[in-house]
């Protein structure tokens, strides 16, 4: 019988890093530090959720469901952040929490990281406008991303249906910093592009978690994917990159994709088409596609160049 998490000691510590006077929750999940020798992994949430429901959702009977699980369990140390405005971190400056203030986050977030556990660098990736603070901060401070995973990415927004709605409802984020969320708004973004991808009870866990802990979320992502992209310049992305992107997924276009990845400078570059994905690739039907790919991307070995 195949092994499950319930079968590896994986154990799991909470953190707290200040970002000028900012508190940020941290969550960290690994088996056996002393055997750590695959790297570090920082995995940023996106616009409408926090970082547990995201990346340690539990679900009865999905072996795994918890991505920081499965990692663990193949030697890595993973990490999570609630960016400011979400979950368990701090909430009470009166901002709208944008793509930058995010990027920043990652910075305290990281340098906590590399103060407690004594790291360089690391494998960061990021999921929808968490793929857009990730990349900012590999732009902020390359030296301290070894590879970098965009999943759900989006750079210009041209040919996106699904910022093409959003901005419908543009001057209402415009007009506070924060929008309530529900149920039915977490069930409207496996519904949007293709229903189906992702079952029930998981959507149901999902739907669950992120509600317990948020009853309302910062506008300030979604004013920038409405109006102010591109915020990431890909000339300036200089570490390895992987685009991850579902079949489904309404976010980007495969062109603007596309046009993002030429310009990316390092040429240990991938892209990657998940089948049978749309949105919350870590809560789809075919979420071990997703896992594998990652894997792949974070341990493959470096290319060994020959010449000047």
């Amino acid at each position: 019988m195949s092994k499950t998490a319930v079968d590896y000691n994986i154990k799991s510590e909470e953190h707290w890093a200040d970002k000028d006077g900012v508190r940020l929750f941290l969550w960290e999940k690994y088996v056996d530090r002393s055997q750590d020798k695959r790297g570090t992994i920082l995995f940023v949430h996106g616009s409408s959720m926090a970082s547990q429901p995201t990346f340690d959702l539990q679900v009865a009977g999905r072996p795994f469901s918890s991505v920081m699980d499965w990692f663990a369990v193949k030697g890595f140390d993973t990490w999570c952040v609630d960016m400011e405005g979400y979950g368990r971190s701090s909430k009470e400056r009166d901002i709208v929490c944008d793509i930058a203030n995010g990027a920043d986050d990652l910075a305290a977030a990281s340098a906590y990281i590399q103060s407690y556990r004594g790291n360089k660098s690391f494998l960061v990736y990021g999921i929808s406008s968490g793929a857009l603070r990730a990349a900012m901060f590999a732009e902020n401070h390359p030296e301290r991303v070894s590879r970098l995973a965009l999943d759900a990415f989006v750079w210009t927004g041209e040919g996106s249906p699904t910022l093409a709605e959003r901005k419908k409802k543009l001057p209402q984020f415009l007009e506070s910093n924060r929008r309530p969320i529900d149920r039915d708004f977490v069930y409207s973004i496996f519904n949007r592009d293709h229903p189906g991808t992702a079952s029930d009870d998981v959507i149901e866990a999902f739907a669950e978690a992120i509600t317990s802990l948020d009853d309302s979320m910062p506008n300030g992502t979604y004013i920038d994917m409405c109006s102010r992209l591109p915020l990431v310049d890909p000339a300036k992305v200089l570490c390895p990159t992987i685009l991850m992107r579902g079949e489904y997924d309404g976010i980007a276009s495969f062109d603007d994709l596309i046009r993002f990845f030429t310009k990316l400078p390092n040429n240990d570059k991938q892209f990657a088409v998940m089948a049978g994905i749309s949105h919350a690739s870590f809560q789809q039907k075919n979420y071990m596609l997703a896992y594998t790919i990652l894997h792949n991307f974070f341990t493959q070995p470096e290319p060994v160049y020959r010449g000047e």
